[in-house]
């Protein structure tokens, strides 16, 4: 669990300024440069799945939960102390709360982390076993967003992302959407995603990822490196 809090060597870039073809040759030569280990990570991904149990899985499932408005490595960092002191799987809503301290909106993120551990332990279909039923990525993610509360588009992208697939899919975050806006693939971010929003600017996204010939899964990692000079998840 903890081993991914480890964060890649800080060869910090700060940016790459106006949109224009110099700066898609600046964002290639950081990929570039980085690309090693954002292939390691993804492959660390994909690990959590083939070999993680149910409770390794829900762990990111959980973290998922937690990120809307919160600090994606203090979000992290609790889930890691909850798995290791057993709260994340026998701890009651108040337990959860009280371990939520550097979390936003913990009182109901703690409800969500809960409702979904009852969907999961509680003698049905396993979390493992579900995600398996999906041939198609598209469709485990509107599963996710219709039967499991405090999960969005991003939040259930984020989450199969995190099992190593999301070579289909985007976690249109905030730093996603500057980015895009940054380079023109949108106009401007919006106000609100809805559905057929997100849907739309996940598409744009994947063409301009296609056209500068870099994965889609890699996108957000390479973003998230230029914003924040690391590699995390």
């Amino acid at each position: 669990m903890r081993e991914l809090l480890k964060k890649f060597p800080d060869t910090h870039f700060e940016g790459v300024g106006e949109s224009s073809g110099n700066d898609i040759d600046e964002l290639m030569n950081v990929y570039e440069s980085i690309k090693p280990f954002i292939e390691t990570r993804v492959n660390d991904f994909r690990e959590v799945y083939r070999k993680g149990d149910d409770r390794r899985i829900f762990a990111e499932l959980a973290f998922c939960i937690l990120t809307p408005q919160s600090n994606a490595r203090y979000c992290w960092e609790t889930i890691c102390d909850m798995y290791e002191n057993n709260i994340l799987f026998n701890g009651d809503e108040e337990s959860i709360c009280n371990a939520l301290r550097r979390v936003r909106f913990k009182v109901r993120k703690s409800e969500y982390i809960v409702l979904a551990r009852e969907s999961f332990f509680s003698g049905n279909k396993s979390l493992k076993e579900k995600i398996a039923e999906f041939d198609d990525t598209f469709a485990a993610r509107e599963w996710f967003v219709k039967e499991i509360k405090g999960l969005g588009y991003k939040e259930a992208s984020h989450f199969l992302r995190n099992l190593g697939k999301g070579d289909k899919i985007a976690i249109l975050d905030r730093h996603i959407l500057r980015n895009l806006e940054k380079y023109g693939v949108i106009e401007a971010i919006p106000k609100s995603l809805t559905k057929t929003k997100y849907c739309e600017i996940e598409n744009k996204f994947a063409r301009f990822a296609e056209k500068i010939a870099i994965p889609l899964e890699h996108m957000d990692l390479l973003f998230w490196y230029n914003a924040k000079g690391e590699i995390f998840k």
